[in-house]
């Protein structure tokens, strides 16, 4: 009995796991999916970049992909091992060849942004030219895009199992007031044609609450 047990759970865990990892199921090969997917299908006519609004035609020196959920912060959380080691890891390929979790964005402001956690700051700080709130650790994102954040923050949490970076009641708020916009659903409608799933907090924003 015990052992039947057992092996229930196991295959509960099983499906579960496999049920979550299959969401993503067209890419798991990160590098190609940079160059082949992210910048020569889904932003091959140019676009504005994520934080700062600021149009380009193609990528430059100045553009890099940027990721919501920064891969540093996945690997943690899958304790896969190095970056090396994580490449060899078919999870972490496919969690980091998400085209849901990407977006493109000015290299300095991704170097500013990485190891950080993402909150609300007092309003005695200042924002920089692009509506962004830096202090210590914390980055909060300018209003515009608030709500986008949130619900690719939830769609990887709820997506893969993974942590929250940062307050989730903060997220939820952000959802609250940031409703999906007409370039985020446009965003989303591309990426759900090119890889073959959607981000279900952008077609039901409320999904987030019940994380």
């Amino acid at each position: 009995m015990k052992n039947s047990l057992t092996i229930t759970t196991a295959l509960v865990l099983f499906v579960a796991t496999t049920l979550v990892v299959a969401q993503n199921t067209r890419f798991s090969d990160p590098d190609t999916v940079i160059k082949e997917e992210f910048w020569g299908n889904l932003y091959s006519e140019g676009g504005q970049s994520f934080f700062c609004d600021k149009e380009f035609s193609k990528k430059g020196f100045s553009l890099t992909e940027g990721y919501i959920y920064p891969l540093a912060d996945i690997r943690n959380a899958l304790s896969c091992g190095t970056t090396r080691q994580c490449e060899q890891d078919n999870r972490y390929r496919q969690i980091a060849s998400d085209l849901h979790n990407m977006i493109p964005v000015g290299n300095r402001t991704e170097l500013r942004r990485r190891n950080t956690r993402y909150d609300n700051i007092e309003a005695s700080i200042e924002e920089n030219d692009c509506g962004i709130r830096e202090s210590g650790l914390f980055f909060e994102p300018p209003t515009k895009v608030k709500g986008d954040v949130a619900r690719s923050m939830g769609y990887m949490v709820g997506t893969y199992g993974l942590p929250w970076l940062g307050p989730a009641q903060v997220f939820q708020g952000w959802n609250r007031a940031d409703p999906p916009d007409d370039r985020e659903l446009s965003r989303h409608k591309r990426i759900a044609e090119i890889q073959g799933n959607e981000n279900p907090f952008i077609t039901d924003p409320t999904r987030i609450e019940r994380l």
